[in-house]
């Protein structure tokens, strides 16, 4: 019946009453399907108040903890030509191990007797200095030599004006006792001619005393002459004391300008003797570095540059080496909305690529293959990838990791939070809201304490 009419037959009869209306009527349908539905809704109603715990994920590497035990490459510090191998890829060395041979590539280096003949130019260069040395002190002890004859010279012309000015004081007086003898003698040859003019004296008698006041008068230029000649004397002498003064001074300034040039040339020649050891302990070193050594024990992971007669510039990678101790750790990177959430000390979960693992992110007790870690190091800056890195190392106080983790191979990250419901979880996440800031328990202890 298409039922298009306006007389509604169902509502003019009761069908309950036949026993076909009576099985169709009363039949209940989807019973088992509605009783799914209520026992799928209390379930899911008892689940959201599960615990959920609050998680922060990323992605990572394994890596060493400490900085010296990374994979490094080895790189000559002189440019130079592979000349040897002596270890191959895979091989283990001991710190120190001879990794290969080079050569020079540059022509001030091509001499093979290099250090050698810089030895020979220090020895030359050292014994030019010991001669500088020698005629240093040699020319001191003239200086010394002329000094002391100065010294004498001086003491001897100073007594010659001495003896001089002594000679000039005898003169002198000898010179008062002839003026005295010559006024004497005057005095006499006068009164003796008054004599003789009132006629007491003969003329013999007068001429006694003219004789002898004209050889009075003879000593007394005799003695004057003397006199100057001591007086020159006594010049002389102090000349001859400038003189010498002058002299042994321009003796002594000579012999000293002589020692300081052979000072400052023994200077020189030392300065060049330095320079030349210096340059002798750099063609040292440099010989030393013809042959590349392992830095620390390892494996040799690869060799960048291979052959035999390959050249390469000073710093070029040679060769890669992965130490053989290690500590291994993880680099992950979190946003910078979860950094607050992260502290040092705090509990992460590892999962480790190439391993089995079963993983509830919001359930970690019922996990299977992760492994536990801690917060060792957070960066500081932000890293290229918009993210900060931190760094995992493994928690003693769960299961060891994998012997056969290698570093370098991929990791995933699980840093455990605050614990509430999964209702509030489902929540958060609809509101994209941050998990729970929250503080671990040692960082409360110890803001407690700095309060008290």
């Amino acid at each position: 019946m298409l039922n298009i009419t306006h007389n509604q037959l169902n509502k003019k009869i009761d069908l309950s009453e036949y026993k076909s209306g009576k099985d169709i009527m009363n039949k209940k349908y989807y019973k088992y399907f509605n009783r799914f539905l209520l026992g799928a809704a209390l379930l899911i109603l008892i689940v959201l108040f599960l615990p959920w715990t609050q998680n922060i994920t990323g992605d990572g590497l394994v890596t060493t903890l400490k900085p010296n035990q990374r994979p490094q490459t080895i790189q000559s510090q002189i440019p130079g030509r592979i000349e040897e191998w002596f270890v191959q890829e895979g091989d283990f060395v001991q710190a120190g191990d001879t990794i290969l041979r080079i050569s020079e590539i540059k022509s001030d280096y091509f001499d093979d007797r290099l250090v050698e003949r810089t030895n020979e130019q220090i020895q030359a260069k050292s014994s030019s200095v010991n001669a500088y040395g020698g005629k240093v002190e040699a020319l001191k002890t003239q200086i010394s030599a002329k000094e002391k004859e100065r010294e004498l010279k001086l003491e001897q012309t100073e007594n010659k004006l001495l003896q001089a000015k002594l000679k000039v004081q005898s003169d002198s007086i000898d010179l008062e006792a002839a003026v005295t003898n010559l006024k004497i003698a005057e005095t006499q040859f006068n009164r003796e001619k008054t004599l003789q003019d009132e006629g007491l004296k003969a003329v013999k008698d007068v001429e006694e005393k003219r004789l002898k006041l004209q050889e009075t008068q003879a000593k007394f230029i005799s003695q004057q002459n003397k006199y100057l000649a001591s007086k020159n004397e006594v010049i002389n002498a102090e000349i001859e004391l400038s003189r010498i003064q002058a002299e042994y001074t321009d003796k002594i300034s000579k012999a000293q300008s002589d020692m300081f040039t052979a000072q400052s040339s023994q200077l020189d020649t030392q300065a060049q003797v330095t320079k030349l050891e210096n340059t002798y302990t750099n063609y040292k070193k440099r010989s030393s570095l013809l042959y590349v050594t392992a830095p620390q024990s390892g494996f040799i992971n690869k060799a960048i540059i291979g052959g035999v007669g390959v050249t390469f510039k000073e710093g070029q990678e040679l060769v890669g080496i992965m130490p053989g101790q290690y500590d291994l750790a993880v680099e992950t990177f979190v946003r910078p909305i979860d950094l607050p959430l992260i502290h040092i000390g705090e509990k992460v979960r590892v999962q480790f690529d190439g391993w089995p693992v079963i993983v509830f992110s919001g359930w970690p007790n019922v996990s299977y293959g992760t492994y536990g870690a801690k917060v060792v190091a957070i960066e500081r800056f932000i890293s290229d990838n918009g993210k900060y890195r931190i760094l995992l190392a493994p928690d003693e106080e769960d299961h060891a990791w994998p012997d056969a983790i290698r570093v370098g191979s991929g990791a995933k990250t699980i840093a455990l939070l605050d614990d509430v419901p999964i209702w509030f979880e489902l929540w958060r996440q609809i509101n994209s809201f941050p998990p729970n800031y929250y503080e671990p328990q040692n960082s409360k202890g110890d803001s407690k304490k700095d309060k008290k």
